[in-house]
């Protein structure tokens, strides 16, 4: 029976979650892909490129979590304001709403401040990224 590469990654990876111990040390890796015919030179250039997505995801999943810290306090002091502004409305003039206009202008400000922090794949979401990154 012969397999292809798909089906031998496929196989391996169930493998390796079946095994119970759940780590492997580094010497194991180097021996696991000595074993497939994997140089060190490129078990060590892999290994890296890995690392680096692995801390670009992090800081991806920080950085979200900050847009998301930051758009949650704008709609808390949306709701703050504009409900203050609606009963003192009612309170002094109930007969004409014009609290109406802040609600409405601020509503437009909210909806596109979700907009560019639950849009991720645009290049202003890059743009926005690196230049937070730069800053930490």
């Amino acid at each position: 029976m012969t397999y292809d590469f798909e089906d031998v990654e496929q196989i391996l990876q169930k493998a390796l979650t079946r095994k119970d111990k759940g780590e492997f040390s580094r010497e194991q890796l180097l021996e696991m892909a000595s074993e497939l015919g994997i140089s060190s030179k490129m078990l060590e250039a892999t290994e890296q490129k890995w690392l680096a997505q692995r801390e670009e995801e992090r800081l991806r999943h920080r950085f979200n979590t900050f847009r998301r810290r930051a758009f949650w306090t704008h709609v808390i002091s949306f709701l703050a304001v504009n409900l203050f502004l609606i009963l003192l409305n009612l309170i002094t003039s109930p007969s004409y709403f014009w609290a109406i206009f802040p609600v409405l202008g601020w509503g437009l400000g909210l909806f596109f401040h979700w907009w560019s922090v639950y849009q991720s794949k645009s290049e202003d979401y890059e743009i926005a990224f690196q230049k937070w990154r730069t800053q930490i």
